[in-house]
């Protein structure tokens, strides 16, 4: 494995949800807390888009080359990123003040799975799916304070998710008709690990977790055993994902928000965006299938 270099010094407050577009080559990630979506492209530019509200996870939108699934802190929207415009927010949560939107991915099938975050770390938010004419179905999951680490099997056949306060990362039976089954410990982080943020899969089927105040990345195999680690230089790693023509490039984000400014000057670099080339490579990121 390479060492691990840092790809863009974005000094992001919360940088998430990273994402590889094989279609255009591109790397994106989210400031969550700076409310925009970011873009690296191949020849090492980087542009953004702000939003009107935080970002707290997104989804590149199937047969577009222009067009995102938004899972803001309120709702869930399209934004086409062409023209900047963006679509009526169908409203999540609007009886839980408290909450936003935060980690998702899309499922094999095209939906998008997401979960919330509660700043008092209060286990009241839901697990929720996006079907392609955006009606938002909550799914029969536990409440969750901080949902993370939503992913799937390359069969589609296995969800995971996390509420990284009790660091935990659950699976699940998921079926291509939505049925789901019940959760089941996968892998559970010692009092010293950090906490489960966000996860991505691997071609073999294995799960890669960023872990926040762990400072590194973890690759855990099918049946939950630790089985390789890269370590990084910020404290606070929150997304990874697969990228690189090859698909064989570990992208991780970020986030500096919230540490003192000791930890800042030992960690010059927190929220920027790293990357490490792996002897494993990734998959073609599932898109959401949208009606219109």
């Amino acid at each position: 494995m390479s060492a691990v270099r840092l790809a863009v010094d974005a000094g992001d407050r919360l940088g998430e949800c990273a994402l590889w577009c094989e279609q255009a080559q591109a790397f994106w990630w989210t400031d969550i807390e700076g409310s925009k979506i970011c873009r690296l492209q191949a020849d090492g530019s980087v542009r953004d888009w702000q939003l009107p509200e935080r970002v707290g996870s997104f989804a590149f939108c199937a047969g577009s080359a222009s067009r995102l699934l938004l899972g803001l802190a309120s709702g869930i929207a399209v934004f086409d990123t062409a023209d900047a415009s963006l679509s009526a927010v169908t409203p999540v949560e609007a009886d839980q003040p408290a909450t936003r939107i935060n980690d998702g991915r899309c499922d094999r099938q095209g939906r998008f799975v997401f979960g919330m975050y509660n700043p008092k770390e209060e286990g009241i938010g839901g697990i929720y799916r996006v079907h392609a004419d955006l009606r938002v179905e909550r799914l029969a999951l536990p409440a969750a304070a901080v949902a993370n680490s939503i992913c799937f099997s390359p069969d589609g056949a296995t969800m995971y998710y996390a509420d990284s306060p009790t660091r935990t990362i659950w699976s699940l039976a998921y079926g291509a008709d939505g049925r789901i089954g019940t959760p089941r410990v996968f892998v559970q982080l010692g009092a010293d690990e950090g906490y489960p943020d966000g996860s991505c899969i691997d071609a073999e089927g294995s799960l890669w977790n960023a872990q926040w105040e762990g400072r590194c990345v973890v690759r855990y195999d099918r049946d939950g055993r630790p089985t390789e680690r890269i370590a990084l230089p910020v404290s606070r790693p929150t997304c990874p994902a697969f990228g690189g023509p090859a698909l064989d490039t570990l992208y991780v984000t970020s986030a500096r928000g919230g540490l003192a400014r000791e930890r800042l000057r030992e960690e010059p670099h927190a929220g920027g965006v790293f990357a490490a080339t792996t002897r494993w490579h990734g998959l073609p990121e599932s898109r959401f299938v949208l009606a219109r």
